[in-house]
Protein backbone atom coordinates (compact mmCIF):
# COMPACT_ATOMS: atom_id res chain seq x y z
CA UNK A 1 0.00 0.00 0.00
CA UNK A 2 1.35 3.40 -0.91
CA UNK A 3 2.23 5.68 1.95
CA UNK A 4 0.71 8.62 0.08
CA UNK A 5 -2.66 9.48 1.59
CA UNK A 6 -2.08 7.38 4.69
CA UNK A 7 -1.83 9.93 7.50
CA UNK A 8 -3.73 12.96 8.66
CA UNK A 9 -4.75 15.60 6.15
CA UNK A 10 -3.26 18.23 8.42
CA UNK A 11 -0.46 16.18 9.89
CA UNK A 12 2.09 18.66 11.03
CA UNK A 13 5.26 16.65 11.39
CA UNK A 14 7.68 19.49 11.95
CA UNK A 15 5.64 21.16 14.64
CA UNK A 16 4.79 17.70 15.98
CA UNK A 17 8.45 16.92 16.38
CA UNK A 18 8.94 20.27 18.11
CA UNK A 19 5.96 19.61 20.40
CA UNK A 20 7.18 16.15 21.35
CA UNK A 21 10.73 17.45 21.79
CA UNK A 22 9.43 20.17 24.12
CA UNK A 23 7.57 17.62 26.26
CA UNK A 24 10.05 14.75 26.21
CA UNK A 25 13.36 16.50 25.42
CA UNK A 26 13.88 14.83 22.04
CA UNK A 27 12.03 13.40 19.08
CA UNK A 28 13.69 10.09 19.92
CA UNK A 29 12.97 8.45 23.26
CA UNK A 30 15.09 5.63 24.67
CA UNK A 31 13.91 3.30 27.41
CA UNK A 32 15.59 0.64 29.46
CA UNK A 33 14.18 -2.68 30.54
CA UNK A 34 14.35 -3.88 34.12
CA UNK A 35 17.84 -4.66 35.37
CA UNK A 36 19.61 -3.47 32.21
CA UNK A 37 22.30 -0.88 31.83
CA UNK A 38 21.89 -0.05 28.13
CA UNK A 39 18.94 1.05 26.01
CA UNK A 40 16.47 -1.71 25.22
CA UNK A 41 14.37 0.15 22.72
CA UNK A 42 13.95 3.42 20.95
CA UNK A 43 10.89 5.41 19.89
CA UNK A 44 11.42 7.62 16.89
CA UNK A 45 8.86 10.13 15.72
CA UNK A 46 7.19 8.82 12.58
CA UNK A 47 8.83 10.25 9.49
CA UNK A 48 7.20 8.05 6.85
CA UNK A 49 4.26 10.41 6.54
CA UNK A 50 4.08 13.67 4.75
CA UNK A 51 2.07 16.72 5.65
CA UNK A 52 -1.27 16.48 3.93
CA UNK A 53 -1.62 12.69 4.12
CA UNK A 54 -4.86 11.23 5.53
CA UNK A 55 -5.37 8.67 8.27
CA UNK A 56 -6.74 5.38 6.93
CA UNK A 57 -10.37 4.61 7.68
CA UNK A 58 -9.83 1.58 9.92
CA UNK A 59 -11.83 0.32 12.90
CA UNK A 60 -9.89 -0.18 16.14
CA UNK A 61 -11.39 -1.94 19.15
CA UNK A 62 -11.76 -0.14 22.47
CA UNK A 63 -12.82 -1.92 25.69
CA UNK A 64 -14.02 -5.12 23.96
CA UNK A 65 -13.97 -6.71 20.50
CA UNK A 66 -16.37 -5.12 18.03
CA UNK A 67 -16.73 -1.95 20.09
CA UNK A 68 -14.49 0.89 19.19
CA UNK A 69 -13.80 3.67 16.78
CA UNK A 70 -12.79 4.38 13.24
CA UNK A 71 -9.39 6.02 13.69
CA UNK A 72 -9.99 8.55 10.88
CA UNK A 73 -13.33 9.54 12.46
CA UNK A 74 -11.78 9.77 15.94
CA UNK A 75 -9.46 12.54 14.76
CA UNK A 76 -11.83 14.18 12.24
CA UNK A 77 -12.02 17.89 13.01
CA UNK A 78 -9.69 17.47 15.99
CA UNK A 79 -6.07 17.85 16.95
CA UNK A 80 -4.37 15.03 18.77
CA UNK A 81 -1.56 12.59 19.33
CA UNK A 82 -1.60 9.00 18.14
CA UNK A 83 1.23 6.81 19.38
CA UNK A 84 1.95 3.10 19.16
CA UNK A 85 3.88 0.59 21.22
CA UNK A 86 4.81 -3.04 20.47
CA UNK A 87 2.92 -4.55 23.37
CA UNK A 88 0.72 -3.91 26.36
CA UNK A 89 2.23 -4.92 29.70
CA UNK A 90 5.74 -5.20 28.25
CA UNK A 91 8.32 -3.76 30.67
CA UNK A 92 9.58 -0.76 28.71
CA UNK A 93 6.16 0.17 27.32
CA UNK A 94 4.66 -0.04 30.83
CA UNK A 95 7.50 1.70 32.66
CA UNK A 96 8.59 4.36 30.16
CA UNK A 97 6.39 4.95 27.13
CA UNK A 98 2.76 4.96 28.21
CA UNK A 99 3.52 6.66 31.57
CA UNK A 100 5.15 9.58 29.75
CA UNK A 101 1.92 10.33 27.87
CA UNK A 102 -0.15 9.89 31.02
CA UNK A 103 2.09 12.31 32.92
CA UNK A 104 2.03 14.84 30.07
CA UNK A 105 -1.68 14.48 29.23
CA UNK A 106 -2.64 17.85 30.71
CA UNK A 107 0.28 19.56 28.95
CA UNK A 108 -0.75 17.98 25.65
CA UNK A 109 -4.35 19.14 26.17
CA UNK A 110 -3.13 22.64 27.03
CA UNK A 111 -1.15 22.61 23.77
CA UNK A 112 -4.36 21.84 21.86
CA UNK A 113 -4.55 18.03 21.76
CA UNK A 114 -8.19 17.00 21.98
CA UNK A 115 -7.40 13.29 21.65
CA UNK A 116 -4.42 11.31 22.92
CA UNK A 117 -4.58 7.67 21.87
CA UNK A 118 -2.32 4.65 22.29
CA UNK A 119 -2.41 1.83 19.73
CA UNK A 120 -0.95 -1.65 20.11
CA UNK A 121 -1.34 -4.93 18.26
CA UNK A 122 -3.15 -6.57 21.17
CA UNK A 123 -6.77 -7.51 21.76
CA UNK A 124 -9.25 -5.08 23.29
CA UNK A 125 -9.42 -6.92 26.63
CA UNK A 126 -5.66 -6.65 27.08
CA UNK A 127 -5.61 -2.96 26.15
CA UNK A 128 -8.49 -2.24 28.54
CA UNK A 129 -6.77 -4.09 31.41
CA UNK A 130 -3.46 -2.34 30.69
CA UNK A 131 -5.23 1.04 30.68
CA UNK A 132 -6.89 0.29 34.01
CA UNK A 133 -3.57 -0.83 35.52
CA UNK A 134 -1.85 2.34 34.24
CA UNK A 135 -4.77 4.63 35.29
CA UNK A 136 -5.26 6.22 31.86
CA UNK A 137 -8.93 7.15 32.26
CA UNK A 138 -9.59 10.65 30.93
CA UNK A 139 -6.00 10.94 29.71
CA UNK A 140 -5.18 8.37 27.03
CA UNK A 141 -7.53 6.27 24.91
CA UNK A 142 -6.42 2.65 24.59
CA UNK A 143 -7.03 1.27 21.10
CA UNK A 144 -6.49 -2.32 20.03
CA UNK A 145 -5.24 -3.03 16.50
CA UNK A 146 -5.99 -6.73 16.98
CA UNK A 147 -5.85 -7.56 13.27
CA UNK A 148 -2.78 -5.38 12.67
CA UNK A 149 -4.73 -3.43 10.03
CA UNK A 150 -3.74 0.11 11.03
CA UNK A 151 -0.16 -0.96 11.64
CA UNK A 152 0.06 -2.49 8.15
CA UNK A 153 -1.68 0.48 6.51
CA UNK A 154 0.92 2.78 8.04
CA UNK A 155 3.79 0.47 7.09
CA UNK A 156 4.88 0.20 10.72
CA UNK A 157 4.99 -3.60 11.18
CA UNK A 158 7.61 -5.00 13.51
CA UNK A 159 8.40 -8.70 13.31
CA UNK A 160 8.49 -9.51 17.02
CA UNK A 161 7.80 -13.21 16.48
CA UNK A 162 10.90 -14.30 18.37
CA UNK A 163 10.02 -12.39 21.56
CA UNK A 164 6.30 -11.63 21.43
CA UNK A 165 5.02 -14.35 19.11
CA UNK A 166 3.69 -12.31 16.19
CA UNK A 167 3.88 -9.16 14.10
CA UNK A 168 3.55 -6.05 16.27
CA UNK A 169 3.80 -2.30 15.71
CA UNK A 170 6.95 -0.25 15.69
CA UNK A 171 6.94 2.55 18.24
CA UNK A 172 5.85 5.82 16.67
CA UNK A 173 4.13 9.05 17.53
CA UNK A 174 2.29 11.45 15.29
CA UNK A 175 0.60 14.78 15.73
CA UNK A 176 -2.69 14.89 13.88
CA UNK A 177 -4.66 17.93 12.85
CA UNK A 178 -8.10 17.04 11.40
CA UNK A 179 -7.58 13.33 10.71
Amino acid sequence: MARQGVLSRGLVLLSGVALLRSFFGSETFVGQGRGTTGPQCRITVLRHAAEGDSLPSIHLDEDKPGEGVNVAELFKGKKGVLFAVPGAFTPTCSEQHLPGYIEKAEDLKAAGAEVVACVSVNDAFVMKAWGEQQKVEGKVRMLADAKCELTKALGMELDASAKLGNIRSERYAMIIDDG
